[in-house]
């Protein structure tokens, strides 16, 4: 028995829950099998002297290394401190920032000032009262800056911005994946060894989830010239990474997964109160009963930045359901339909990323993209599939066409595919990389037992044949 993965990350930060995938080969030139599981440990196992450098909330099986990298770059000193571009690179494969967009903070070492901006704004100004003349464009010991939005005039606009702060993911989008902007910072160091990095950065994207780690100083970027035959480099660049946690993000699951088959007239539901269970009581207006008569006063009134989700059993704004249409001599079909079941807010350049052991055999994708994503080195059973562009890339809110749906065709691998045990559904679904809740494998769709329907078809011919030999005998 081989090894080839022991992957884990923890899921809580005092009592710590640790979730195991092992990739497991029995016999020799088989495919791995995937086995999962939590374990309980205590936090000082892990807590040493590397505790804090390395956030394991943060740690995503499927995208080990995505990140988002933010990269200063000091281009030229001015008389009481620096002119600086910052960029914002989105290197998660599947994850994006939505509207309202990224907002980044950081607290300056010294009594630094941002005299101008563009590309990007600072949300306050804060007291500017000790500058006589002309006031700076904030004065705040930790400011916030945000994106622009679209229409800008063009004096204010950078390379990459303006865009509302709406980061695409880098396999999906990655000309859209990156932001840029410019700030001129004053009462500031003016040579690399007076100058000093900002601290304690934070970014939302556009809720919290985010946690950033310290600047450090790298080799200066260089960039060549139009014709390419000249290469320059900045002065100085400062490099930091964020990472993002979906135990951080929010406190209940945003998605989960039902099932149904065409062998077994049983649909299996999201499991009950998957993220979250209906509290009018307490909490009235927690979800939104579809059959209310004010139901299109209350939409309208809504904040759009707030979620305002349709009662259901599992109160989740978004299910998706897998099932299984159709089998072939050589194939087998699937069909996958995301429903939005939240009344105020849309899904644009929304992705679904779906781990089968079949998606090594996957022969078409009739109405969505779709991209292998091979997270454990050769093994292929993991796919990001995402809408086409004007077609069905756009989620609309919950109502008639709050759906978007397309069919997958997989071609059978004879050593391993079955309908038993429930092999022909998902090990998991992730909706815009936040991980969906599954029904236990115990409620998935069985495959009826074709011993018993045998038997019992026996046991018909063989008292068919006795009557009819019974009713020749007596008439003989």
């Amino acid at each position: 028995m081989e090894i080839a993965r022991f992957l884990f990350f923890n899921s809580h930060q005092r009592t710590d829950l640790v979730f195991i995938t092992l990739l497991v080969n029995y016999r020799k030139n088989e495919a791995f099998h995937q086995l999962e599981f939590f374990v309980r440990i205590p936090s000082i196992y892990y807590r040493g002297r590397n505790a804090g450098k390395r956030n394991f909330d943060a740690y995503d099986p499927l995208d080990p290394n995505g990140n988002i990298t933010i990269k200063w770059d000091i281009i030229s000193w001015t008389p009481d401190g620096y002119i600086a571009v910052v960029t914002i690179y989105n290197y998660q494969q599947y994850r994006h920032i939505q509207a309202p967009g990224w907002s980044l903070g950081w607290t300056w070492a010294k009594k630094e000032v941002i005299w101008d901006m563009v590309g990007g704004q600072a949300t306050e100004q804060g007291d500017c009262s000790r500058f006589k003349t002309t006031p700076p464009h904030c004065c705040k010991k930790k400011p916030t800056i945000v994106d622009l939005l679209p229409g800008t005039p063009y004096n204010k606009q950078y390379s990459n911005c303006c865009k509302g702060g709406v980061l695409r993911s880098w396999m999906q989008d990655p000309a859209n994946a990156a932001a840029s902007f410019q700030l001129s910072v004053g009462q500031a160091g003016t040579s690399n060894r007076t100058v000093k990095r900002p601290k304690n950065f934070t970014l939302m994207g556009p809720g919290p989830g985010y946690t950033c780690g310290a600047a450090r100083v790298v080799k200066p970027t260089k960039y060549f010239s139009p014709d390419k035959r000249r290469v320059s480099q900045v002065m100085m660049t400062w490099k930091l990474t964020c990472t993002y946690s979906q135990f951080l993000a929010q406190k209940t699951p945003a998605c989960c997964v039902s099932l149904s088959s065409f062998y077994n007239d049983t649909v299996v539901p999201c499991p009950i109160c998957s993220c979250g269970c209906q509290n009018n009581i307490t909490h009235p207006g927690s979800c939104v009963d579809p059959k209310s008569p004010y139901l299109a006063s209350v939409v309208s009134a809504a904040d759009k930045n707030s979620p305002l989700v349709r009662c259901t059993r599992h109160m989740c704004p978004i299910r998706v359901h897998w099932h299984v249409k159709l089998n072939y001599r050589e194939y087998w079909r699937v069909k996958v339909t995301v429903t939005n079941f939240d009344y105020s807010r849309n899904y644009s350049d929304w992705n679904l990323v779906i781990q089968h052991p079949n998606f090594d055999n996957l022969t078409q994708v009739f109405s969505f993209n779709s991209k292998s994503l091979t997270p454990y080195g050769t093994i292929n059973d993991t796919a990001m599939l995402w809408g086409i562009k004007f077609y069905n890339d756009l989620l609309m809110q919950s109502g008639p066409v709050g759906n978007v749906q397309s069919e997958l065709l997989f071609r059978k691998n004879p050593a391993t595919f079955t309908f038993e045990k429930g092999w022909a559904f998902p090990r998991r679904i992730s909706f815009n990389g936040d991980t969906c809740v599954m029904p236990p494998p115990d409620a998935f769709p069985y495959l009826p037992n074709a011993g018993s329907r045998q038997y019992i078809s026996l046991l018909t011919l063989i008292m068919i044949c006795a009557s009819t030999f019974a009713f020749t005998y007596a008439y003989a």
